[in-house]
């Protein structure tokens, strides 16, 4: 029998493209109006109604990133609080929690960062991720994700060329999270080690090349460790 599993933020932008995409997976959506995880009863009548195997945390703020320095009370209340929550209602029904986190979390200056290295966020949208994990770790039954991923096709008419990441599309991340989902721990989850006009040049060969400059103070070197991924998903 395959496992039941519940997904937060289920009008969102990777929940969306999870619902069209997925062939495997038995998931039941639920929109921040059915499951609102910043109430604890919404979560507890959501987990009584659908009676999940696995949550599959997905609700978070992101972008734009500007919004977790103008607005930090909401950033800590979707993406800490929140994640808190979540974490608190699986534990009491003994609920497997997979939690999607960010490649954000690492310090993005030299690069290749395995799950083992240390932490340090550069930006505050990190540091809210990070709190989110902090909750979601002291839950033995969890799995934390740190995602690089991204719309598709690419949103912007200019890529940097000097900035790596592990850009992925969602889609991509749809066809490997079945063999993801039964882990524990922490997995780097992305796409090759290149520059973002790379990968945005591969789908839109229009893009135009540009350099982040120093002022706009994104370290240069995002790029994680994917060996635990692939040794995983091959």
């Amino acid at each position: 029998m395959r496992k039941k599993i519940l997904v937060t933020g289920g009008d969102g932008r990777f929940a969306s493209v999870l619902k069209k995409k997925n062939k495997k997976l038995n998931l039941i959506f639920k929109s921040k109006k059915q499951c609102n995880i910043l109430n604890f009863k919404s979560l507890e009548r959501c987990i009584k109604k659908t009676k999940p195997n696995v949550v599959l945390h997905c609700a978070g703020l992101s972008r734009p990133m500007s919004v977790h320095d103008k607005d930090i009370s909401k950033s800590i209340d979707i993406n800490i609080i929140g994640t808190a929550n979540v974490t608190k209602i699986c534990k009491k029904y003994n609920l497997k929690l997979i939690y999607f986190s960010s490649g954000y979390v690492y310090e993005g200056k030299k690069g290749n960062y395995s799950e083992k290295d240390s932490v340090k966020p550069f930006n505050n949208y990190g540091l809210s991720k990070l709190g989110g994990e902090s909750s979601a770790l002291m839950y033995k039954n969890s799995l934390v994700l740190r995602i690089t991923m991204t719309e598709k096709p690419f949103l912007y008419k200019e890529a940097f060329s000097n900035l790596k990441t592990n850009f992925m599309f969602h889609e991509d991340l749809v066809k490997i999270l079945p063999k993801l989902i039964d882990k524990k721990g922490i997995i780097n989850v992305g796409g090759p080690s290149q520059s973002v006009y790379l990968f945005a040049k591969k789908n839109n060969s229009k893009v135009k090349k540009i350099k982040a400059k120093k002022s706009l103070a994104l370290p240069l070197n995002q790029t994680m460790n994917l060996a635990k991924m692939k040794k995983i998903i091959r």
